[in-house]
């Protein structure tokens, strides 16, 4: 009896020696730091725990001169919200005054993400309700364009060349990505831009994707030559000096086919025909969705929901449009959807990935507005014939 005393106690005090040892060996993450190493892991503070309410933390990593950065989120749970208010994180390439390359929240990881010099920053954000574990990342140093199609973006030198969006020409480019090129011609030469196919998500101010073009090697608004977004090739842009910045964001709702352009060096002496400064999508023949009566009815499935302050905010893809109004309708290829925010704590609560009727009116900026007196329900295949009858009646 005692024998058997004795093993069990000698086996509990080695099993508390491993987890101890393990404990020690697991990597503290605490809140930002300056990284000089070539390669490691970044995690928010505390992760794989909650990571903390109302803190901003800020991560600079610095490898040898000649190399980029390249940063692969291994995970990624935060506050979830269509335009990444809340809690957040932001990757910049460089430091002060760097071109953001992306902002992420919720469990969308984005691809690769690449600077286009030897130095990235990392700013994660929290508010005062936090909702996950944070995120955790790999970064690596490594020679600029080595890394092929694995990822968008770079520093192009060459005299001639092309830059595409991920996935192309095979699907759609995913949501939530950001690519920066950065074009370098020689000191006595300019830079000629063409699109060969183009198909962004449009809206009427391409607020949500789109490419924007900057003469010079950053994004400075002063600076920017064109926004870009919808299904028509933008005309041919060229530089006003031997550099220009092009970067192409699709946020975390919608996608389309994405763009294929091609650049080329050109003596200076060329002539200038660069379009003047633009920040609508380029003119196309699809109309666009906006009416000057109310909003009646449409159905749709639901992409994103996140409930804030009493009220549910959510994008929907629509189906079908029986009474338009003046809601504010995306369109991408074929696909179309809009944001609608359901105003009340008693109005039927909406879940993602199922499909519903939606009544309701639009605000001035024309998203859908779901109030008490409105209705949502789940959608059936047997109720379009009713809709289509209420097409040609009035609300």
């Amino acid at each position: 009896m005692w024998k058997i005393c004795g093993v069990l106690i000698a086996w509990a005090l080695l099993l508390m020696l491993h987890v101890r040892a393990q404990t020690q060996n697991r990597q503290t993450f605490t809140c930002g730091g300056n990284i000089t190493r070539e390669s490691g892991v970044i995690g928010s503070q505390g992760y794989p725990g909650v990571y903390p309410p109302n803190t901003k933390c800020v991560w600079r990593i610095t490898v040898p001169e000649g190399k980029v950065v390249v940063l692969s989120f291994r995970f990624l749970d935060l506050e979830s919200d269509n335009l990444c208010r809340y809690d957040y994180v932001d990757v910049y390439s460089g430091y002060a005054n760097g071109q953001r390359l992306g902002r992420f929240c919720g469990t969308f990881r984005p691809g690769a993400l690449v600077s286009t010099n030897n130095k990235m920053l990392i700013q994660m954000v929290s508010d005062a309700n936090t909702a996950g574990s944070g995120f955790l990342a790999v970064y690596s140093a490594a020679n600029p364009n080595e890394r092929g199609d694995q990822y968008c973006g770079g520093r192009l030198m060459k005299p001639s060349g092309t830059f595409k969006t991920p996935n192309w020409p095979e699907k759609d480019y995913p949501a939530g990505v950001t690519c920066s090129w950065h074009i370098v011609a020689p000191k006595n030469q300019i830079i000629e831009v063409k699109f060969e196919k183009f198909d962004v998500e449009r809206d009427n101010y391409c607020r949500y994707d789109y490419v924007a073009i900057f003469n010079g090697g950053e994004i400075n608004d002063a600076k920017r030559i064109g926004k870009y977004c919808g299904d028509s090739p933008p005309a041919p842009v060229f530089s006003e000096g031997n550099q220009l910045f092009i970067q192409f964001l699709s946020d975390l709702s919608l996608t389309a086919d994405g763009f294929i352009g091609h650049y080329k060096f050109r003596p200076k002496k060329f002539p200038s025909t660069t379009v003047p400064p633009t920040t609508t999508a380029p003119p196309t023949t699809r109309p666009i969705r906006k009416n000057t009566h109310k909003t009646c009815l449409i159905t749709g499935t639901v992409i994103t929901a996140v409930t804030r302050g009493g009220s549910m905010y959510a994008t929907i893809s629509i189906t079908n449009v029986y009474k338009e109004g003046n809601l504010a309708i995306q369109q991408a290829g074929k696909t179309m959807s809009t944001k609608i925010v359901v105003l009340c704590k008693k109005c039927p609560y909406i879940r993602r990935g199922l499909n519903y009727i939606f009544m309701g009116q639009a605000d001035e900026e024309g998203r859908g507005m779901i109030a008490p007196h409105h209705f949502i329900m789940a959608f059936k295949a047997k109720n379009q014939r009713v809709f289509n009858m209420l097409k040609n009646k009035r609300c």
